[in-house]
């Protein structure tokens, strides 16, 4: 099953000419948490991990998340 959030941040670090290196220093995670998110193998991201992510990148969480519409999604939760 894909997920239907698609996380954009490698986007957001080319436009800001920042290696992931030194977003994960900046933000407090290790590298590999970073990756992990980058390459969407998270179920979730805490909201002060999206915040520090957004100050440093000086962004809105909607430039980093997209979301693809599925009207599956509203059954997910039955699934779990």
């Amino acid at each position: 099953m894909t997920m239907p959030i698609r996380v954009n941040l490698d986007v957001m670090l080319a436009r800001r000419k920042m290696r992931a290196k030194q977003l994960a220093e900046q933000i407090g995670l290790s590298e590999t948490q970073l990756s992990m998110l980058r390459t969407e193998k998270v179920r979730g991201i805490r909201f002060d991990t999206l915040a520090k992510i957004c100050l440093v990148l000086d962004c809105k969480p909607a430039d980093i998340l997209d979301y693809d519409v599925d009207p599956a999604d509203l059954y997910l939760a039955d699934e779990n």
